[in-house]
């Protein structure tokens, strides 16, 4: 299948049966929000990955409605925004330098360091959240281009969740990301998919 008949596939599963992703599935998953764009390239956020059952429990007391997804899927992903703009920028110009990215490290006119954290403070907390949807949205495509289903959800009690994390401070869940298999008795895995048309959603100038 190509690309755009697997994201026609995908559809927001609503119950899995519970079979593992395999270790090597799950890795390019990760892989691919590690290859992941963002704003200066410091990737503000960091994904918390849940796999035992007892854990993901835990949680779910603290998704609203009670549903089905953290509790039978293989792998909850909890994608967090990180508000230590500095500390990621200076990261990020270190890793720079050890790789040999002069552009980066040695430009008189463009100090990055300082740019990433002004730019992210003005910006505020908007800003980090924005970095963190488009690492969701290359999670969602990448399980669909594997064939493993998944649920975006934001539907949940995020403060208790951070709790129940023991996160640190500067890490802010918000947006949980179930993947594994659809379960046979899936009502909605029969269901059309509705989307806007191209006219409704594009203006071509």
């Amino acid at each position: 299948m190509s690309f755009l008949e697997n994201l026609n596939w995908r559809y927001a599963t609503k119950k899995f049966d519970g079979q593992k992703v395999p270790e090597q599935i799950l890795e390019k998953i990760l892989e691919a929000i590690r290859l992941t764009p963002s704003s200066f390239g410091i990737q503000p956020y960091r994904i918390v990955v849940v796999e035992g059952s007892e854990s993901r429990e835990r949680l779910n007391a603290h998704a609203f409605w009670d549903q089905e997804q953290i509790k039978t899927c293989s792998h909850l992903l909890i994608f967090c925004v990180d508000s230590n703009i500095r500390e990621r920028a200076n990261d990020y110009v270190a890793l720079a330098s050890s790789i040999g990215r002069q552009d980066i490290t040695d430009d008189p006119k463009f100090d990055y360091e300082k740019e990433a954290v002004e730019f992210g403070e003005k910006m505020g907390a908007e800003w980090t959240a924005k970095q963190l949807y488009i690492a969701l949205g290359f999670a969602l495509a990448a399980c669909a281009e594997l064939k493993v289903d998944s649920c975006p959800m934001e539907a949940a009690n995020f403060t208790a969740i951070k709790q129940v994390l023991a996160l640190a401070e500067n890490l802010e869940p918000k947006v949980l990301l179930p993947i594994g298999y659809r379960s046979a008795d899936d009502a909605h895995a029969q269901d059309k998919k509705v989307r806007f048309s191209k006219e409704d959603l594009f203006d071509l100038k």
